[in-house]
């Protein structure tokens, strides 16, 4: 593997200090990374020098991730002992474990912050989790092997993607009672909701296709033909545009959601993976398995501005609240890049650095990034 170029000691405290703003003394901004061969999560300083405060041991196999909204509170999934791990994340220690059960995979938190809900692959259910009492609520049944569950934003609607069984399951989240069982393409996985809760988009892996759907009537709308093996979403702030990573066909696809049309294709790299939009709608940064490499690619002008050489397999990724780095997760070499968006000068001509390489554990799989204010001492 070539060497990267990293910027430390003296330049990386003179590029870090100079995207800074004041701070308030009680400011924290961790990232969490799940290890999931490591059995634990990695917790990033990313206000001081992006160095690893804590270690934390979870359950065997964290995979999925997710931070609370209103409370400061990270939640892992643990395939492996079918449980989640509650991470108190002003003291980043487990203060609570919640069994769930077989083969869970990702966990998704309601914006009110009430509830958590797990997809439970290897028990075709849904685990309803009251993240007050740090229980289990209610168990629902889904279809085969569910992969995902989303909740709206609006904290009113689940939707599953029950991967062996082609369909996807709809519930009511208040009544937690099944509204629908739709089905649609070959193999669904990943899946997107919009700002206004109207629809929701499902990736068929298996059929190279993205299903949309009337979250009003629970009608499909349309399936989109997409490039090859479409492993992820990603959708863009203010919900006009949904980006598809073409896994096998080294591309991503842009769908106009108000249309339900595919707007067009390009090449982003080899085996794109995961993506990431800015807040302003203007930066897409999509992880390229294939070739270890973070493309940055221009939305507006659609075209590719860089292609960031990071570690080995890149993966998930995350931005800093300020959004002036972007960490990615390499799954193979297990560390996590930190690139840096800067201001073009004479002197700096480049918009985007890498600045630093963190290791981690084996196979990270997902990062969150979590901020908030400590609480006044008593």
């Amino acid at each position: 593997m070539v060497a990267l170029p990293v910027v430390t000691g003296l330049g990386w405290w003179y590029f870090h200090q100079r995207q800074l703003p004041s701070l308030d003394p009680a400011y924290r901004e961790y990232a969490y990374v799940s290890n999931g061969k490591s059995n634990s999560v990695s917790v990033i300083d990313l206000v001081g020098n992006f160095r690893i405060v804590k270690t934390i041991t979870v359950g065997s196999g964290p995979t999925g991730l997710a931070a609370n909204g209103q409370k400061n509170e990270i939640y892992v999934v643990n395939t492996g002992s079918a449980n989640v791990s509650v991470i108190d994340a002003e003291r980043n220690r487990v203060v609570g474990t919640i069994g769930v059960a077989g083969t869970p995979y990702f966990i998704d938190v309601s914006g009110d912050g009430k509830r958590a809900y797990v997809a439970n692959s290897g028990s075709g259910n849904v685990s309803v989790i009251d993240l007050a009492r740090r229980s289990v609520l209610a168990t629902l049944r889904v279809g085969n092997s569910p992969g995902l569950v989303r909740v709206s934003p609006d904290s009113r609607i689940l939707v599953v993607s029950n991967r062996g069984s082609d369909t996807v399951s709809l519930f009511d989240a208040r009544k937690l009672s099944l509204r629908n069982t739709v089905p649609i393409c070959h193999e669904p996985t990943d899946i997107a909701i919009l700002p206004d809760n109207s629809k929701a988009f499902v990736a068929c892996s298996g059929s190279s296709q993205v299903a949309s759907i009337d979250l009003r009537t629970d009608k499909v709308l349309a399936l989109l033909d997409v490039g090859k093996t479409p492993v992820s979403l990603t959708l863009k702030p203010d919900g006009g545009e949904l980006i598809v990573c073409n896994f096998d066909s080294d591309s991503i696809s842009i769908i106009e959601t108000t249309t339900d049309e595919v707007s067009g294709s390009y090449l982003i790299g080899t085996h794109p993976s995961r993506g990431v939009v800015s807040s302003d709608n203007s930066r897409l940064y999509v992880s390229n398995l294939g070739s270890d490499a973070i493309a940055v690619y221009d939305i507006d002008n659609g075209r590719i501005l860089t292609s960031q050489s990071v570690g080995a397999r890149p993966d998930a990724l995350a931005l800093s609240k300020s959004e002036n780095f972007l960490l990615a997760l390499d799954s193979e070499s297990g560390d996590v890049t930190v690139i840096q968006k800067r201001k073009k000068t004479k002197l700096e001509p480049r918009e985007y650095a890498l600045v630093t390489m963190i290791p981690v554990g084996v196979q990270p799989n997902n990062v969150v990034v979590k901020s908030f204010m400590l609480p006044p001492t008593k």
